[in-house]
């Protein structure tokens, strides 16, 4: 472990800035428990509230709505003094497994493993009195793994859920009724499945224009960590949602099956019906191992230069990341950076207050993290300070062009030598994950410094559509004479702008 850690979290150099001169954590809640995290007699250390978090609302009086693995939700108040002082307050309980939290006009609404439900406090005594089954027809076998998370909402007023694929042994039959699916809820309850392929996908939103997307994490069919669009009649490459009813518009999962000795990515879309590769992957360990929740920075730039761009939650290794977004020839793709890191616990879900500081909830029971806590609550706030940071990493034709937070030295982002780019994609296959494979070098051919110095001009050679393009600034200083606080970008290049179909 201590080898590991070392190779990806290495300590910075005398004077090199960190990641907390710009943002800054506060730890309001954080326990350990008295058993290992994968223990099956696992028990917290306390009697107190056990803030294993799997739901967050920030309400508008500055209250903070948390969902609990205990089936609970809870109301925080006085959360900005010492975090001795927080009080709790019990809203609801007796949930199975609530996996999200939203509210809206007076009500609460969570998934539990076999429902959408609203929740109300019909005679104002801050206690629920009502219990509304919203929305429900998914299967539920008892197997452990079929979590039902969230909701979240889009621009229209859905309600959207995704539906965990059971795992193990005996993890589908039957009776397992659109797991592996995202669907879609009206406010009236109507429930319209949309979009197949999911493996765990076990955290999602919407971006500034109200699309929904999802986080799927690695393992069988799924090749590494992704982010994707979900939209009707998309397939994103897990095969056991099919075995529930659909029309022809998907494949079937015997056509899939074929696959299962592994084919690139590439060559298995135009294979596979409606196959939609993600608008991101997330390479295995560069940028977390276990993607989580999806938030949108709608802070207006309360929480930094990154306004309208999703950040995204990871588990193992306990931090967060970062995604910019752009639509190519009509479909979305995109760049992944690594954003904060040193989290106490997983993060596993997240929410922006009005003061546009993120509250990170933590828990890490059933499988492990690194931190040094089980559970628990943290605040991440920006100091005001603006790092220097790749802000975005648009596609060209013939190469690429990075935004900074900040203006670059002219000289060192001129220099050809500050820059390195590989390209790679993944297998879809049955087995459990990928490699990376077909990995070729990009030659960086000329370099175009703006007259702000905030954005650089990356002619690349040998572009290749559907692959991961990895860049690496080497040497490239802010005019300040700052290393880049991050100095990867991941770019997901589905289509290169131009390039005919």
């Amino acid at each position: 472990m201590s080898l590991f850690l070392v190779g990806v979290f290495s300590l910075p150099a005398f004077g090199q800035r960190r990641e907390n001169d710009y943002y800054q954590l506060q730890t309001l809640v954080s326990a350990q428990a008295k058993t290992h995290s994968r223990d099956k007699r696992w028990r917290p250390d306390t009697n107190e509230v056990v803030l294993e978090v799997t739901g967050l609302t920030s309400l508008e009086d500055g209250r903070l709505a948390v969902a609990i693995r205990k089936g609970e939700i809870w109301i925080l108040s006085n959360l900005e003094g010492d975090p001795k002082n927080i009080e709790y307050s019990l809203f609801a309980d007796a949930l199975h497994d609530p996996m999200g939290l939203v509210f809206k006009d007076g009500t609460f609404y969570t998934a539990q493993r076999a429902e959408l439900t609203a929740i109300r406090d019909t005679d104002g005594d801050g206690y629920a009195d009502e219990y509304e089954n919203l929305a429900a027809g998914w299967g539920v076998t008892g197997n452990y793994h079929e979590y039902t998370y969230g909701p979240k909402l889009d621009h229209q007023g859905n309600f959207w859920v995704t539906l965990n694929m059971g795992m193990g042994e005996h993890a589908y039959n039957g009776d397992d009724l659109w797991r592996g699916w995202g669907v879609k809820i009206d406010p009236q309850g109507k429930l319209t499945p949309v979009c197949s392929g999911m493996r765990s996908p076990s955290g999602f939103g919407a971006n500034q224009q109200g699309d929904m997307f999802f986080t799927d994490q690695q393992g069988n069919w799924i090749a590494t960590c992704s982010l994707h669009h979900m939209r009707e009649d998309s397939f994103f490459g897990h095969p056991w949602g099919l075995r529930s009813p659909h029309s022809d518009k998907f494949p079937t999962s015997q056509e899939v099956d074929k696959l299962s000795p592994g084919v690139p990515w590439p060559a298995a879309i135009p294979r596979v019906k409606n196959l939609k590769p993600p608008a991101v992957w997330f390479p295995y360990k560069k940028v977390g191992q276990s993607a989580t929740d999806v938030v949108l920075d709608n802070t207006g730039g309360k929480f930094g230069p990154f306004a309208g761009q999703l950040f995204i939650g990871e588990f193992r290794l306990s931090e967060i990341n970062r995604v910019f977004l752009e639509k190519v020839g009509g479909e979305y793709q995109g760049a992944c950076f690594r954003f904060r890191s040193g989290f106490d616990s997983a993060v596993v879900r997240m929410d922006f207050n009005a003061d546009g500081q993120m509250y990170v909830g933590l828990t890490n029971r059933g499988w492990s993290s690194l931190g040094s806590s089980s559970y628990g609550l943290q605040r991440l706030e920006w100091t005001g300070e603006m790092p220097f940071e790749i802000k975005e990493m648009r596609s060209k034709p013939n190469g690429f062009e990075l935004e900074f937070t900040r203006p670059v030295d002219p000289e060192s982002a001129a220099d050809l030598k500050s820059y390195r780019m590989k390209n790679y994609t993944y297998l879809l296959q049955a087995k459990y994950g990928s490699p990376e494979i077909l990995t070729e070098r990009n030659d960086i051919t000329d370099v175009q410094v703006s007259e702000d110095g905030l954005k650089v001009k990356l002619t690349v050679s040998d572009l290749r559509q559907g692959y991961v393009h990895e860049l690496n600034c080497i040497n490239l200083k802010s005019k300040q004479g700052d290393a880049l606080l991050h100095p990867n970008g991941y770019y997901t290049l589905n289509k290169i702008p131009g390039l005919a179909e």
